[in-house]
């Protein structure tokens, strides 16, 4: 099982980096190939619509894509998954590899929603991309335990 994330913008925060990194190990540890990667946020400073700045980012994460497998975009516009719902798509996702690409403060461009695979929702709420990522990376090993019958989600 492979996964990759793909995300608009490095994270600043110490705290959330190391949070992200924390359920990242434990996922390892688990025997998943999982990795992270990130493409540059686009500043507007007023120059470009947020149109334009959601196609950049989106166009960039799309060129960062490596090889294939299944690519999820996470926007609050997506279908929402229960812990049990997400470890049944994980399995199919990851089989070669499941990639999730997570957008800058503008969200994605309709471009990229377009050509995912699978469009997922962790909340309605907006949060910053930074808490995203360790989301999205408890989410994962959560559906990891439930699928190895590991007891951390009871």
């Amino acid at each position: 099982m492979k996964m990759r994330v793909l995300c608009v913008g490095k994270p600043r925060e110490r705290g959330m980096v190391g949070l992200h990194d924390e359920y990242a190990g434990r996922i390892r540890r688990l025997g998943v190939e999982y990795d992270t990667s990130f493409v540059a946020e686009v500043r507007a400073d007023g120059r470009y619509s947020d149109d334009h700045v959601r196609e950049r980012e989106s166009r960039a994460l799309l060129e960062a894509l490596d090889g294939k497998g299944a690519l999820i975009a996470l926007d609050r516009g997506g279908r929402s998954l229960s812990s049990e719902e997400l470890a049944g798509r994980l399995e199919r996702w990851a089989m070669p590899r499941a990639q999730f690409l997570v957008g800058g403060p503008l969200g994605h461009h309709s471009s990229l929603l377009r050509e995912a695979g699978d469009v997922w929702s962790l909340s309605s709420l907006t949060f910053p991309h930074e808490l995203v990522r360790v989301i999205l990376a408890e989410q994962l090993y959560r559906a990891l335990t439930i699928l190895r019958g590991l007891p951390y989600h009871k």
